[in-house]
């Protein structure tokens, strides 16, 4: 007997794996759930495109990243063409990520001014 499923049949199959994605909580649960959604192939080709972004946002020549990544350039410049033309996935999951790692460094950069002004 399969499980019950909370999605209906008729449901697009593509929203419902978007449901899921938006139901992962944190990084452990990302990496088991696309380890198992996933091969390892595309989770390569995810984590490629994934990690020329920051440096396709500070404006690195495609050549430079191809030589520091080994990712080609075909791939750079198709993530930067949706970085600049598609949905807007790239630069909204980028400024959440960056607007997270600068809080974190203020609260370390505060947390360290307390310390020596204590001392």
């Amino acid at each position: 007997m399969k499980p019950h499923h909370s999605h209906k049949q008729s449901e697009d199959p593509a929203h419902c794996l978007y449901q899921a994605i938006a139901a992962i909580k944190t990084t452990e649960e990302a990496k088991h759930f696309l380890n198992d959604l996933c091969t390892p192939n595309e989770i390569e080709a995810m984590s490629d495109r994934w990690r020329v972004v920051d440096l396709i946002k500070i404006g690195k020549p495609y050549r430079k990243i191809h030589d520091e990544t080994g990712v080609s350039t075909t791939t750079i410049g198709r993530v930067a063409r949706f970085i600049e033309l598609g949905a807007n996935g790239y630069n909204l999951i980028y400024e959440r990520l960056e607007k997270k790692l600068n809080e974190s460094r203020n609260k370390i950069k505060n947390r360290n001014t307390k310390i020596r002004a204590s001392q």
